[in-house]
């Protein structure tokens, strides 16, 4: 499980304060890579240039508001448990595991290649909470079920335009956003 918090006064009927702390520290890793994700979504979203702009444009923008529609449910979840939510940008910034987002202004195959390793990160550490959940909280682990159906199909559109016809991706084995930006790149 991730850091423990402070033990809450109450949490959800059925569940033992102890349990409530583990699964809201979870949640707020979540809440964490949730709130940057969006952030990223709204910068790529911003930053984009060159031939293929309209259409990923157009395409971010309803990935970010599906994201900050989970970082409210899962902020809310938190709450439910009996903790306190952290949501201020300082939070995230001292209890992340990840670096900030590295590419500026960007030919859009370039985005949609560090996005590929965003969505990757994003994606296997949601699995990873879903698992830590699942019984402990079943409430919780539904949750975040739900988030990866939708999440797992933004990736999806992402992957999209770096897939050739024989489903090779351009980013394939990259591991950082630089690498699979460079590699996106070199498909446009």
């Amino acid at each position: 499980m991730a850091r423990k918090t402070a033990l809450p006064r109450f949490t959800v009927p059925g569940m033992k304060t102890e349990e409530g702390a583990q699964v809201a520290a979870v949640l707020q890793q979540r809440l964490h890579a949730l709130n940057d994700l969006a952030l990223t979504l709204k910068h790529v979203h911003w930053n984009v240039v060159g031939p293929h702009f309209i259409g990923v444009h157009e395409m971010i923008d309803p990935q970010v508001d599906v994201v900050r529609g989970f970082v409210d449910e899962t902020a809310e979840r938190i709450a439910t448990l009996g903790v306190s939510v952290k949501g201020t940008p300082g939070s995230i910034v001292a209890e992340r595991s990840w670096s900030d987002y590295s590419i500026g202004r960007a030919d859009t195959i370039a985005h949609l290649g560090a996005l590929d390793v965003v969505y990757q990160g994003v994606i296997a550490d949601h699995r990873k909470a879903a698992a830590e959940t699942e019984e402990s909280d079943p409430v919780t682990n539904d949750m975040l079920i739900g988030h990866l159906h939708q999440l797992e199909l933004f990736h999806w559109f992402v992957r999209a335009h770096l897939e050739n016809s024989t489903g090779s991706l351009a980013t394939e084995g990259d591991t950082t956003e630089k690498a699979a930006a460079a590699d996106g790149a070199s498909i446009s």
